[in-house]
């Protein structure tokens, strides 16, 4: 099984030339809750991640790096 890693948000943001603002915006999701989510210290839900993932027309599994767990 696998887990989530860490955030790719800001790359993918700066490959699409898009600011997190800009995101903040067309999610409905404050600035300050983008930038938690994009720095780490929060992990976004599903709608979101879903919703993002859209918005930047990428896979939702691009959103972060994944870990295999060593179970």
């Amino acid at each position: 099984m696998y887990k989530v890693g860490k955030c790719l948000l800001l790359d993918l943001l700066k490959q699409r030339g898009i600011s997190q603002s800009d995101l903040a915006v067309k999610t409905g999701v404050s600035r300050q809750r983008i930038n938690a989510i994009a720095h780490n210290r929060e992990k976004m839900p599903v709608e979101l991640a879903f919703n993002i993932s859209k918005l930047l027309q990428c896979h939702i599994e691009d959103l972060y790096t994944w870990e295999a767990n060593k179970e």
